[in-house]
């Protein structure tokens, strides 16, 4: 994989906005083949922190597989104009958020961002809902475990 030039799908998602939050990432070769799925749940964010987070984690993915060349897709608009300039970045978080992913994309050798319809970002943002659903369900379910009965003992 070194030296090579990798397509990143990142996708962002939450419940509600601000709600639970998760991160999608697929990494593919030039050719097409997915060389890294990455799924991280991020607690509490909006949908365009989940965004950026997404496109940071794919960076940080790619640098480890000692890819040179990144093209990042995004179906966020937010996000590609963002980072493109187009549009200013008011939000402090977001502001911070951006600064890193530039920070991490000076790092290769050549860099894009574009934009990508949403149909075609469909993996990515399967991952991001995915770990978002499970970690619900853990929690939910670990919730339910402990909660007590009227005796005081914790239910099962």
């Amino acid at each position: 994989m070194a030296g090579m030039k990798v397509l990143i799908h990142c996708d962002g998602a939450c419940v509600g906005n601000p709600g639970p939050a998760g991160a999608g990432v697929v990494i593919t070769d030039s050719d097409g083949n997915v060389v890294r799925r990455v799924k991280s749940f991020l607690g509490k964010a909006t949908n365009n922190v989940a965004e950026y987070c997404a496109l940071i984690i794919g960076l940080r993915e790619a640098k480890r597989l000692g890819a040179t060349e990144v093209i990042c897709w995004t179906d966020s608009e937010l996000l590609e104009r963002q980072l493109n300039g187009t549009y200013k970045i008011k939000s402090a978080r977001l502001r911070a958020l951006s600064l890193e992913a530039m920070q991490l994309a000076r790092g290769f050798s050549r860099f894009s961002l574009r934009k990508v319809e949403r149909e075609k970002n469909f993996e990515a943002d399967k991952l991001a809902k995915k770990v978002i659903k499970e970690t619900l369900a853990r929690t939910d379910k670990g919730k339910r475990k402990t909660k007590a009965t009227k005796t005081g003992q914790p239910s099962e």
